[in-house]
């Protein structure tokens, strides 16, 4: 029994040996194809890594609090610096960029739909003549989200180009119903019911507790 096994366990040590080296003569197609697999194994594991550590890296801004409690710091920062709201700031970002998931926002780092005649062209929406209309406008490309919030905080204390008192009633606003009912009237946006959409934001997340006391 004990010589049987020996001789099984020869055999086996000779097919593994077959398998690289046949008669003296390496296997270059065996060898070949060995190394392809360890290689593409190798690559699994690392594509699938990467795909994971992109998951968690993007997690904390894929749900509302998460969201909210990434841009709080900034928005009241510049409430402070340029007297817009934190609550405006915060509500505009959350409608203008869909939560931070907008193409906008994922690839321009545009929070706010800020547009630009040098910025990069994409399809939008927009109210006139009593309906929606799918337009393709030029957006501002920003560095990060921060730059993008520091923008748009400047955009309203200075004002346009062509008029430095533009959003004036939006920054002397002391309640966010009067900043969102401004914000619309100085004509940030083309919805007619964008202050609503504001306020309803604003009051949902009770966000005016970030608020400049």
């Amino acid at each position: 029994m004990m010589a049987g096994k020996r001789r099984k366990s020869r055999r086996k040590q000779r097919t593994k040996t077959q398998l690289f080296v046949k008669k003296g003569r390496l296997q270059w197609v065996n060898i070949l194809l060995v190394l392809a697999a360890m290689v593409g194994m190798v690559w699994y594991i690392q594509h699938n890594w990467a795909v994971k550590s992109r998951v968690t890296a993007t997690t904390p801004t894929t749900t509302h609090a998460a969201f909210i409690k990434k841009l709080v710091p900034a928005a009241q920062q510049l409430d402070q610096q340029y007297h817009v709201l934190a609550s405006i700031t915060l509500s505009q970002a959350i409608l203008e960029s869909d939560w931070g998931q907008s193409t906008n926002a994922t690839e321009n780092n545009n929070l706010f739909g800020v547009k630009s005649t040098s910025g990069r062209l994409m399809t939008t929406q927009e109210y006139y003549d009593g309906a929606y209309h799918t337009v393709k406008r030029r957006f501002a490309v920003y560095d990060s989200w921060h730059a993008s919030l520091v923008d748009h905080a400047k955009k309203l204390a200075y004002g346009t180009t062509w008029d430095s008192q533009h959003y004036a009633a939006v920054i002397k606003a002391t309640d966010y119903q009067t900043a969102a009912q401004a914000l619309q009237t100085a004509g940030y946006a083309t919805d007619p019911s964008y202050a609503q959409k504001l306020i309803n934001i604003i009051q949902k997340y009770d966000l005016q507790r970030y608020d400049r006391k």
